[in-house]
């Protein structure tokens, strides 16, 4: 059976990873011309899947009512269509870049901790 909260952690670590990836990218394309930097969107579709009812219990059965499903939810990145910062048609913001990464850092030890913190639990249920 899987757990809910597990999984929501494991998916902000994938996102986590891919954001990482992409501002690394934008970064190393600073001055390459033409270049669109992408951006990470997930935390607004996981919010739209889980929806403004906040998490529910599973669905167990096709007769019962609620359910969230997450499955479906999966990081993506998109090119950002912004006005170019230079001249040359490329529109990364270095500034941006570099608060973004701080941000990015700060959230997946975030999410570390909630998962240490989510197996120790474990660990002390099953060792009792």
């Amino acid at each position: 059976m899987a757990d809910f909260s597990y999984d929501i952690i494991k998916k902000g670590l994938d996102a986590a990873s891919i954001r990482q990836k992409s501002i690394s990218s934008n970064i190393a394309n600073v001055n390459t011309p033409g270049f669109k930097a992408g951006k990470v969107e997930f935390e607004s579709e996981l919010r739209k899947a889980i929806g403004n009812a906040g998490v529910s219990m599973k669905k167990t059965h096709e007769n019962h009512l609620g359910g969230t499903d997450i499955s479906s939810v999966s990081p993506k990145v998109v090119k950002s269509e912004e006005h170019s910062m230079n001249e040359n048609g490329n529109n990364v913001d270095i500034d941006r870049e570099m608060v973004d990464l701080a941000a990015n850092e700060i959230y997946y030890s975030a999410l570390i901790e909630q998962l240490n913190r989510k197996l120790s639990n474990m660990s002390y249920v099953i060792n009792r």
